[in-house]
């Protein structure tokens, strides 16, 4: 669906230049069509006046981006390629320590499969990738030759044996990490603001602020947040009891809060539950978290628990079903 999208604004000589994960979004919240937003980056090329722009996210802005080189269709291409890598392996290629860190690796094209990640990625699948990323955005494949890459193919061919549904895990955890590096970075800031405010009328080109200590205020206060954001599990809204009637869907919602991010487990009874086709589990970025049953039937009427777990702590909420 990203290509198709893609392909149609191609079509058009439109290049998105900030295509990632948080801007392709679900139409509905039940379905599986996704829709592209944030077109604010995106440009017209007009085929005759080269396009340099310095915008973009590290993690999936192309190397010619970088080096401010002329930017064309391809360089769209090179963040579908990560996004791709993402979402089946639940890593980041380029993710640095740092955003300089992340640029360089982008710039030198440095990249590989992690063996346990891929483990169980087809060739195929890989080989798709590998002709996205490529430094060299002539040599990388357009939007029409993706869709018609062996691997994209095997999706429109309607035989279910050659796919297989991937454990959403490593995508639990890399959004986590996502969450923990957007936590740092406002710890960074507020230090920033810190040596700032404690150093304006005395900082000069020549004493680096980053080599000037805290005051013994702004030290307390970086840590009292620090250990703030740290901490167990919470429910800020707790499973309720619910009655439906056979055939309807069935929405168990709570908010979890906890710092580092808590493992969800749902419960059934006793038994762990895991998504299929008669059962959704999503999580939303700001702790929601739904179990949905579409079409129950009396035999879905049971105690539904879920269970959030982190280093810091256990904590369960339930709820009884019942289907008239």
């Amino acid at each position: 669906q990203i290509l198709e999208g893609i392909a149609y604004m191609h079509e058009k000589n439109i290049v998105h230049l900030d295509l990632k994960p948080e801007n392709i979004v679900c139409v509905d919240p039940n379905g599986t069509s996704i829709k592209i937003i944030d077109f604010g980056l995106a440009r017209k090329l007009d085929g005759l006046t080269p396009l340099k722009v310095m915008h973009g996210t590290p993690e999936f802005v192309a190397p010619e981006v970088i080096n401010y080189e002329p930017v064309c269709l391809a360089t769209d291409m090179w963040s579908i390629g990560v996004i791709c890598y993402i979402l089946l392996s639940g890593e980041s290629p380029f993710q640095g320590n740092s955003d300089t860190e992340t640029l360089a690796l982008v710039t030198a094209a440095q990249w590989e499969f992690d063996e346990e990640s891929f483990e169980d990625i087809t060739e195929e699948a890989k080989d798709f990738i590998s002709c996205l990323l490529n430094k060299d955005p002539r040599r990388r494949k357009s939007c029409e030759e993706a869709l018609a890459h062996s691997w994209m193919v095997k999706f429109d061919s309607g035989d279910v044996t050659s796919t297989k549904t991937l454990s959403k895990e490593k995508m639990k955890k890399f959004l986590a990490r996502q969450k923990w590096k957007k936590a740092g970075k406002a710890l960074q800031a507020l230090k920033r603001m810190a040596l700032l405010s404690k150093n304006d009328s005395c900082a000069s080109p020549t004493s680096p602020m980053q080599d000037l200590p805290l005051s013994p205020e702004a030290e307390d206060a970086l840590q009292s947040l620090d250990q703030k954001m740290q901490g167990p599990p919470q429910f800020t809204q707790s499973l309720e009891d619910q009655t439906v009637d056979q055939g309807s869907c069935a929405h168990l919602t709570c908010h979890i809060i906890g710092y580092p991010d808590p493992e969800v487990l749902w419960l059934c009874g006793d038994e762990p539950l895991e998504e299929s086709p008669s059962l959704q589990i999503e999580y939303e970025d700001d702790g929601r978290c739904t179990l949905i049953l579409p079409k129950v039937s009396p035999k879905d009427s049971n105690v539904y628990t879920c269970r959030a777990t982190n280093e810091h702590g256990e904590t369960v909420s339930s709820a009884k079903l019942t289907v008239l």
